[in-house]
């Protein structure tokens, strides 16, 4: 028995009374759990991303929202109402005004490519170099495949599928309620951590509205100028190009580069006059796009790194497919803004998160 230890009978076998040793047990620890959770979010990841883009939904209708406060005087629940049937009409008109146009393009869009591709297989032979026929079906197989695809996934978004319905709703009740949602996960903090979480959630929603804003802004103005030079020239297909051209515009860097291709190949259908203009309107639109309407809208949004967003497209989209790319650049945003708030907080303790009075000396 230690005749210096006042309380022998204080302390249960299993006490560190070392406080190096403590220290390092209880990062030990946190580490553990840290490689749990992260397990679990692997494990989980596609239904977290369906809740982050029912976040990032919710995110749009209460932009739309604070937009309506400053010329309507109406209250939240009214001018949340506003949008959503704003939204439901626009998609009411896409479906039964320019559904059937649409529907018809998307099934010569096929044919239109897979011809293409044949010319140019065509090209390369006269040209001496040597081509398989079989290689040839083949390639024409994937590329038609692939538009198929591609044609069937905008179907898909006009017609509602199953992940795009949850995240609608989820998107819906976060934005009728969205301080219901941010004091639920604060109650599940430590009391001297919820004012912090608070703050960094209100710095994630202002960032995140500016950048959906600034998303939206783009996709209606590449859309509507796409759609309305292509068909002045008289392409196949204006509206449906147009409308991809759109939606695509969501996704940074991939977006604009799948657009820009399946623009040239349409194009060709009409010869190579008309290709050129494709080419040419494409690079308009971006180029105008990229130096006048981005950078005005980037002063109040989230600077971000294009090649940082281009490696989580990658990552996210090999993982889960076109919901991956859709949140990448969304996520990146968050992410950054998270650690730009733990990095304004970093003096108030310790970098591992202990208060200073528990690291040993």
């Amino acid at each position: 028995m230690d005749v210096d230890d006042p309380h022998p009978q204080s302390h249960s076998p299993t006490t560190i009374s070392d406080p190096q040793l403590r220290f390092e047990a209880r990062k030990a620890f946190i580490w553990s759990i840290v490689v749990v959770l992260v397990g679990t979010a692997i494990y989980m990841s596609q239904a977290l991303l369906v809740v982050f883009g029912g976040i990032v939904f919710a995110t749009i209708i209460d932009g739309g929202a604070r937009l309506l406060g400053r010329v309507l005087p109406f209250n939240r629940g009214a001018r949340i109402s506003i949008v959503l049937a704003l939204g439901v009409a626009f998609g009411a008109w896409v479906m039964f005004f320019a559904g059937t146009q649409i529907t018809e393009q998307a099934a010569q869009f096929p044919a239109i490519i897979e011809g293409q591709a044949t010319r140019i297989m065509n090209w390369l032979e006269e040209a001496g170099f040597a081509i398989n026929p079989e290689s040839l079906s083949g390639i024409v197989q994937q590329t038609a495949g692939g538009v198929s695809q591609l044609t069937r996934a905008v179907g898909g978004i006009i017609g509602g599928v199953t992940t795009l319905f949850l995240v609608l709703i989820l998107g819906i009740y976060i934005a009728l309620e969205p301080r219901l949602y941010e004091r639920g996960i604060a109650w599940m903090l430590p009391d001297e951590s919820r004012d912090g979480f608070l703050d960094m959630a209100d710095k994630m929603a202002f960032s995140l509205r500016r950048l959906m804003f600034g998303r939206l802004v783009g996709m209606v103005f590449e859309g509507l100028l796409t759609w309305a030079a292509l068909a002045l020239y008289g392409v196949p297909l204006a509206a449906l190009l147009g409308l991809l051209t759109g939606l695509l515009a969501f996704i940074p860097n991939v977006g604009a580069v799948i657009s820009g291709l399946l623009m040239v190949l349409v194009g060709f259908s009409g010869g190579t006059d008309m290709a050129l203009y494709c080419l040419g309107v494409y690079l308009v639109v971006q180029t105008f796009d990229g130096y006048v309407v981005i950078p005005m809208i980037a002063k109040k949004t989230v600077d971000l790194a294009p090649a940082l967003v281009l490696a989580m497209q990658l990552i996210l989209g090999i993982l889960f497919g076109i919901i991956g790319l859709a949140l990448a650049d969304p996520l990146v945003a968050m992410i950054k803004v998270m650690l730009e708030h733990r990095s304004e907080n970093a003096g108030r303790g310790s970098p591992d998160g202990f208060p200073d009075s528990e690291i040993p000396s």
